[in-house]
């Protein structure tokens, strides 16, 4: 199929699937050698099909979250050629005309626990280079195909002396035997959609042992769902787009984790110092790494730690990756305004929000260990110290609490996505978000929510989670 005939047929899956733009930036690049660098590329996204709106707050029909299945599901009734990429498989896996060509095993992808995991959504083939160079690990890529940012699905690394790198994970990257990366970077052409998926639902079925609606509550909207099967213990409405403040933070630091090495650093200026709010650790003058921002700005919520790391790829373009990235997740509605959430145009569902919590889990796991006040040492110490930051979510003392953030202004009111692990009777434990918008009081009403959730479900909160390994 050519590129052209591509490029039609990506069209017309993404009209049926509400994609309203097709978003697509290359940087100019030699038709040979390409050097990888630390830097962002536009996506190529796609909007699924909303699932309806949920039928009562107590669910009662079952319903589940699954965008990457819906997605895969609409590509191949459209009859669409697409790449996925399932990490639950460890396959790479061609589709022609919504009919599966070929697939091959994945030798090496990114470890989420030390920054490197492989981002998972909906992306689209932006270059192809029969031989890329990574600037970060020295080393050449054969048949790379370039999908996001950074990232490529490619051959055997190997060194210029020829030397093929040897491990067992990547920085990120996906990585095939030379001849399965051949085949594959043959067969297809720039713009083809690319699927991404990090862990298929689980399809675990919960059983109630109460029958009781969940408490009436101030919050605008909110959700329970288990990030692992999908399924939803409640929600008031879900769907509603509202003010998310500083929830925004987590995507911030998302798009910096993913897009530049969290070795750099950025001085902090006198005008970097001006963003609404005070924090101890940041003072004009010093200099700070990408990864130490990250502290102030998820624990303490500083609005000066998001305006330094908008320094990085330049304040707009960081916010035009934001809003780039929800869509390649399946944030169908949100939509990001400014780095800190102070701006009213901050907004997403609950469903939203669901989804980002399910990214950070799988993907970018060392944030959610920064909102619990943990110190990530994957780049050596920090150069102050994070007791003096005050943890503003406030369940990070909890070990049930996989982490998450609060936010708070006027107009949104209180907000919170946090994670927790709970144990059932058949002890399998789960991973479940809780959602807020909107709300009056949200550590009273988290609360609420939760003692309801452990008594209609017969379910225990799980303290056995062992730390992040370092």
């Amino acid at each position: 199929m050519t590129s052209m005939n591509n490029m039609a047929l990506f069209i017309s899956v993404l009209g049926i699937l509400l994609l309203e733009s097709l978003l697509l930036a290359s940087f100019v690049i030699p038709p040979h050698v390409v050097v990888v660098q630390n830097r962002a590329s536009s996506l190529t996204q796609t909007n699924p099909q909303p699932l309806s709106i949920l039928p009562s707050p107590r669910n009662e029909k079952g319903v589940y979250l699954d965008k990457l299945q819906n997605v895969k599901s609409n590509l191949i009734s459209r009859n669409a050629s697409f790449l996925e990429i399932n990490f639950s498989k460890e396959k790479a896996i061609r589709y022609e005309e919504g009919k599966m060509i070929n697939e091959v095993p994945i030798l090496a992808k990114g470890d989420p626990q030390g920054w490197g995991g492989t981002p998972a959504g909906l992306y689209a083939i932006l270059t192809k280079h029969k031989v890329a160079f990574s600037g970060i690990s020295q080393v050449y890529m054969p048949y790379a195909i370039k999908f996001y940012g950074k990232y490529y699905l490619h051959g055997e690394p190997y060194y210029a002396g020829g030397k093929k790198l040897s491990s067992d994970v990547s920085g990120g990257c996906i990585r095939l035997k030379d001849g399965d990366a051949e085949v594959l970077y043959n067969g297809v052409d720039e713009h083809l959609p690319v699927l991404v998926i990090d862990k298929e639902n689980d399809g675990y079925v919960y059983n109630f042992s109460s029958m009781q609606d969940p408490p009436q509550i101030s919050a605008q909207g909110y959700l329970i769902a288990d990030l692992d099967s999908g399924f939803v213990f409640a929600e008031k409405n879900s769907q509603m787009a509202l003010p998310i403040a500083s929830l925004t933070k987590l995507m911030t630091a998302l798009i910096l984790a993913e897009n530049v090495d969290l070795r750099k650093s950025v001085e902090i200026t006198p005008h970097i110092l001006q963003a609404y709010g005070e924090n101890p650790v940041l003072k004009a003058g010093e200099k700070l790494r990408v990864v130490e921002l990250l502290y102030p700005l998820l624990i303490s919520s500083s609005n000066d730690a998001a305006e330094a790391l908008g320094e990085f790829l330049g304040r707009e373009n960081t916010i035009r990756f934001m809003n780039e990235k929800a869509d390649a997740m399946f944030m169908e509605d949100a939509s990001f305004a400014d780095l800190s959430g102070l701006h009213e145009d901050n907004v997403a569902t609950p469903q939203d929000l669901f989804f980002l919590g399910r990214y950070l889990l799988n993907n970018r796991p060392p944030i959610l260990e920064i909102t619990k006040g943990k110190e990530v040492l994957s780049f050596g110490p920090l150069h102050f110290a994070k007791e003096d930051l005050w943890n503003k979510n406030i369940f990070h003392g909890d070990p049930s609490f996989l982490g998450g953030k609060t936010g708070y202004t006027n107009l949104s009111k209180h907000t919170a996505l946090f994670l927790f692990r709970f144990l059932t009777q058949d002890a399998q434990s789960r991973n479940v978000a809780f959602i807020l918008l909107g709300s009056e009081d949200i550590e009273a009403e988290v609360q609420k929510l939760y003692q309801w959730l452990t008594k209609s479900y017969a379910i225990r909160p799980d303290y056995t989670r062992q730390p992040l390994e370092q």
